[in-house]
């Protein structure tokens, strides 16, 4: 309701008189006549006249369509009783409160305001006449202070907060149907400070703070994509997993050897798994057939020529049933094992090679030539010997003042890679007798290293830091001053073994002592070196042996097998990649090297060079006819007369077999062709079947 309006001035109320306000609440449900009736005498009807006939562009505020509404319906109602505004006391109910409340405007109008003149910094307008007269206006402000501190206890009520003010604005407008007329609100005097209260201050209030909106300089879209590629880096390895085999396939009651040295102490082929043992009065090493699982007997015939404890043993790569092995002895030997293993146990090497002078801790044939094989001692030189003839054909000394750790054949076999005691890696060329490349303190730790080459001529090592903490680094052959990568793995002791699968790229790191075998996948992008998972199993292994790539099973996706030695069992470890088909997978079985040489013996030691003869795993491997190793005289080398006496036998029983045997051994290897052909028709039998009724399971499921 609009209450009286002096046109005079400003008057300030005594502090003696009640005001004539009324409080109204919004929601009463009080008709026009109600209102008129209590409140009737309240209104100056031509001050409604006057806003009634405002234009849009002057109109108060704060006054909406419903309140001018009100005002109109109730002119035309009491047109001719209008009471006469003399009668009235022409200032009495006059206070600075109603000035402010007619001032006041809408928050929808101060919103308009502000975004028309941007300029305004104040909440409330002002009115011509108040513009026209500030000292009015501060005099206003002034009876604002003082009614209140001497005002009475109904002041106190009709004082409102900004935010009160606000808050029951919103609620009406969110609910239009039960707005009232304002006219009969009780005047709601606005705090001191509003005139100057800023826009800004009331949003800053009321506005819930807003996280800025700028990036740090040093947060960049290029390296988030950057670590995510690196993280989840695409490669078929990626989800390689290792499993165990069942109890009845593994080898159990085995002596495993107790020597301290750092070797693997198995070697396996795709036809037998070399052991070494524990035994009394010597060195010797079990040879066992691969489907020869389960509990073996302790009376188990062993290969036991050496006299003191064996330290290495290596399989021919040509020749499925030619094993070398090295011992405390100071010799190497060279033993043919026959076609279904040992039946009594074997004391006769076919060649033995003599020529260190301390024990002999590593053997290793060349990969390529036939017959030449290597060997290295605590002596700290590496001998190649031609196991043909028994000769010991290069020598390399004075190139290591220690003791050697390790000695690996590059791919096509020219060169050498060996890691020493002095913490050098050298690079040799052998048959110069010359040393390419070297690094010194490639690992600052004192505990063994390994080097190994890989496919692609680079050097992979395993070691210790100065802190002892497991290391493993790439290395360029032709530049070694510095690594492509280092990488800290863990504190253990143990010796990390590397056996490398150069058509994979994979390296897998078994640690002496550990319970897991941890795979790397080397590439050409950063880091290089690339984690992909580990293999744990509850109990420490005390050796390992890695089965060539040509003894996997292609139809099982299995890329890598292990013979985990444990302290009285032998136990297969298989690795297979993941794949839903059954058809041969071309990117994980690439041609492989096969057991066919690329060179002689006497080819090599001419200077002739040959890579691998690769062969194709699709089909399954099938052996070739396996050649006798065949020694045309005795060992130039030899120097006991008595052991030159046992020699000569094996070796005329080499070199003249009998007719008869080599009619027998001809039907033998027929005999196993027919068995292998018949045996890969047999699985493609199997795989047909399965196809089929994948197809007839299809088919029904469509057609239903």
């Amino acid at each position: 309701m609009c209450l009286l309006w002096d046109e005079k001035g400003t008057y300030t109320v005594p502090t003696n008189v009640r005001r004539l306000s009324v409080d109204l609440s919004p929601w009463e449900n009080l008709s026009l006549g109600q209102m008129d009736e209590q409140y009737g005498d309240m209104v100056d009807f031509e001050y409604c006249d006057r806003m009634a006939k405002l234009s849009p562009d002057e109109e108060l505020p704060n006054l909406d369509m419903l309140e001018r509404r009100v005002f109109l319906e109730r002119r035309s109602r009491f047109k001719s009783s209008v009471p006469p505004v003399a009668n009235k006391p022409p200032n009495r109910c006059t206070s600075t409160e109603t000035l402010n409340t007619l001032d006041r405007p809408s928050h929808n109008e101060i919103q308009r305001q502000n975004h028309a003149n941007s300029r305004k910094r104040e909440i409330y307008p002002e009115f011509p006449s108040e513009r026209a007269n500030e000292e009015n206006h501060d005099r206003r402000r002034d009876s604002h202070s003082s009614d209140r501190n001497a005002g009475s206890g109904s002041e106190v009520g009709s004082y409102k907060p900004v935010a009160e003010i606000i808050k029951e604005k919103n609620q009406m407008q969110r609910n239009p149907a039960r707005v009232k007329p304002e006219a009969a609100r009780a005047p709601v005097r606005v705090a001191e400070e509003g005139p100057s209260v800023k826009v800004s201050q009331i949003k800053n209030t009321f506005d819930v703070p807003k996280k800025t909106k700028e990036r740090p300089p040093e947060v960049q879209t290029p390296p988030k994509k950057d670590m995510l590629r690196r993280v989840v880096r695409q490669s078929k390895f990626r989800h390689v997993f290792g499993q165990a085999v069942r109890n009845d396939q593994c080898y159990d009651d085995i002596r495993v050897s107790r020597v301290t040295w750092d070797s693997s102490f198995c070697a396996v082929n795709p036809k037998f798994v070399a052991i070494i043992i524990d035994a009394s009065g010597g060195g010797a090493f079990l040879v066992l057939p691969l489907q020869k699982s389960g509990r073996i007997d302790k009376s188990y015939p062993t290969v036991c020529g050496h006299t003191g404890p064996v330290l290495d043993i290596d399989w021919c790569p040509h020749n499925d049933h030619v094993i070398a092995s090295g011992s405390e002895d100071c010799t190497v030997m060279v033993w043919q094992i026959t076609e279904n293993g040992l039946e009594t146990p074997l004391s006769q090497p076919v060649v033995v090679l003599e020529g260190h002078s301390k024990r002999v801790g590593i053997v290793s044939w060349h990969p390529n030539a036939r017959n030449v094989l290597l060997s290295a001692g605590c002596d700290n030189q590496i001998i190649i010997w031609n196991v043909g003839t028994g000769e010991a054909m290069i020598n390399l000394e004075d190139m290591h003042p220690d003791v050697i750790f390790s000695v690996s054949w590059s791919r096509n076999g020219n060169l050498l890679c060996t890691a020493c005691k002095d913490k050098k890696v050298r690079v040799i060329d052998p048959r110069k007798k010359k040393v390419v490349a070297e690094k010194d303190k490639a690992h600052e730790g004192a505990r063994p290293m390994r080097a190994i080459f890989l496919a692609d001529g680079n050097i992979f090592t395993t070691g210790f830091s100065r802190m002892s903490e497991r290391q493993l680094a790439l290395w360029k052959t032709d530049n070694m001053d510095e690594p492509i990568c280092v990488q800290e793995m863990d504190s253990s002791n143990g010796v990390l073994l590397p056996f490398y699968d150069p058509d994979t790229s994979v390296v897998y790191l078994c640690g002496k002592g550990d319970s897991s075998i941890r795979y790397f996948e080397i590439t050409d992008e950063a880091p290089y070196v690339h984690y992909l998972s580990t293999f744990s199993t509850k109990e420490p292994q005390r050796g390992m042996g890695y089965m060539p790539k040509r003894g996997l099973d292609v139809n099982k996706c299995e890329i890598a097998r292990f013979y985990k030695l444990h302290e009285r069992k032998c136990e297969p470890i298989i690795m297979t990649v993941p794949r839903k088909s059954d058809l041969f997978q071309d990117d994980l079985y690439p041609d492989t090297a096969g057991p066919d040489p690329a060179l002689e013996g006497e080819e090599w030691f001419a200077g002739k060079n040959g890579g691998p003869l690769l062969i194709s795993l699709k089909d399954g491997y099938v052996s070739t006819k396996n050649r006798d190793l065949k020694v045309v005289k005795t060992n130039a080398l030899e120097t006991k007369p008595v052991t030159k006496a046992e020699t000569t036998p094996t070796v005329q029983k080499h070199v003249s077999p009998q007719p008869s045997v080599k009619m027998e051994q001809k039907m033998e290897d027929k005999l196993e062709e027919v068995l292998r052909e018949f045996k890969s028709l047999r699985d493609r039998v199997i795989l047909q079947d399965r196809r089929i009724a994948r197809l007839e399971d299809q088919v029904s499921k469509v057609s239903m």
